[in-house]
């Protein structure tokens, strides 16, 4: 089946008592033995849901990964991910990830003795060079957050086959829509749900992808022993959403992709961060390896001022953190989703106080424009 077709019908979506063509919200915590030790497949929702299945299965289908699971943010996947590692183990992460994520790594992670470098995922010497005896992991981004930054997945999966590393990603700016990093032999695929596969800006949840049964039975061990998953509802939601992900993103790249054009050539804006532009140094890679460029714009104006009143004089767009809904947001890095990223560490990586950071809708993309317009003035 296409992508479109198992978004919508993946998974045991049978209801062979009423008929109902969406799948039920399972909202219970405990199942009812039929004898001693043997049920009908679920005996705790905390282990395993229904609801919660078909979700674990879509994502897994769209990512043609081995096992699916779905967590409660996507934090809590991140941090049950991060628990496959032990004390004295070392990460080599990208440097302009996720703020949650260097929060996690650089003040929680540490404290329990995992070690990390930071680093631009750009070069393989450097890469390698970084490498130490007890290094176990690479944590990758691309595009990045919030710099759209890309990263060569063919030659990271090498780098991770050749020194015996597992390699993880997190996908949420692209979807399984438009880059599947399996394909290129990445091991743990990794996703805040809240964004586009939800897409509706009315949920928090995360996922998690798995490539082999050894990594199936850490992750199905660890949700259930931390106690990590999604709730049953919250299920719903992400797989409601997802029915209509691959719609969506060719409406918010297609968007994004005007705006970026627009942008590059107004004077109020100093640059543009979108890898569908030529002039992005990961264009090349990113048309190679993905489907599409994505509906994330980042921009540096000309100052601090401009900015502020930048962000207070959009209309349609919202103040707001998060991203992928139909509602366009534009927010501000540094003192909002990168916040908790310390401030020499944000300058030296490119996350300047100038920068702004566009989740492109999906209204009509010309009200958007004349909305960035009249915002710049």
């Amino acid at each position: 089946m296409k992508f479109e077709t198992i978004a919508v019908h993946a998974g045991d979506r049978t209801d062979n008592r009423y008929g109902a063509i969406t799948v039920p919200i399972y909202q219970t915590s405990t199942f009812v033995f039929e004898d001693i030790g043997k049920t009908r497949g679920y005996d705790y929702s905390r282990s395993a849901n229904p609801t919660r299945k078909v979700l674990e299965d879509t994502i897994a289908r769209l990512e043609d990964g081995k096992a699916g699971f779905a967590f409660a943010t996507g934090m809590a996947a991140e941090t049950t991910v991060m628990h496959l590692l032990k004390a004295g183990d070392h990460v080599i992460s990208g440097d302009d990830i996720y703020g949650g994520t260097y929060r996690l790594f650089q003040s929680v992670m540490r404290e329990f003795g995992i070690e990390f470098t930071f680093l631009r995922m750009d070069s393989r010497k450097r890469i390698e060079d970084a490498i130490r005896p007890n290094t176990k992991m690479m944590w990758l981004e691309t595009p990045s957050n919030p710099l759209l930054n890309i990263i060569d997945l063919e030659m990271m999966a090498d780098i991770a086959r050749k020194h015996n590393l597992l390699s993880v990603i997190d996908n949420t700016f692209a979807t399984p829509y438009l880059l599947k990093p399996i394909e290129f032999g990445i091991d743990l695929v990794v996703h805040s749900t809240t964004k586009y596969l939800n897409g509706h800006c009315d949920v928090v949840g995360g996922a998690v992808v798995t490539t082999t049964d050894k990594l199936t039975e850490q992750v199905q061990f660890l949700l259930n022993a931390m106690g990590t998953c999604a709730a049953p509802f919250d299920c719903w939601l992400v797989l409601r959403g997802i029915e209509t992900l691959a719609v969506r993103m060719k409406q918010h790249e297609a968007s994004a992709r005007a705006i970026a054009d627009f942008l590059v050539k107004h004077p109020a804006v100093k640059r543009v961060y979108y890898p569908g532009l030529k002039d992005h140094p990961g264009h090349e890679i990113a048309k190679r390896q993905m489907k599409g460029f994505g509906g994330m714009v980042s921009a540096e104006l000309r100052g601090e001022a401009a900015v502020n009143r930048f962000m207070k004089r959009t209309r349609i767009f919202s103040l707001a953190e998060s991203l992928g809904g139909a509602a366009s947001l534009v927010e501000h890095p540094a003192t909002m989703s990168h916040a908790s990223m310390d401030k020499e560490h944000r300058q030296k990586v490119g996350i300047t106080d100038d920068l702004v950071r566009l989740s492109i809708g999906l209204e009509n993309v010309d009200d958007l424009i004349e909305d960035l317009e009249q915002a710049l003035k």
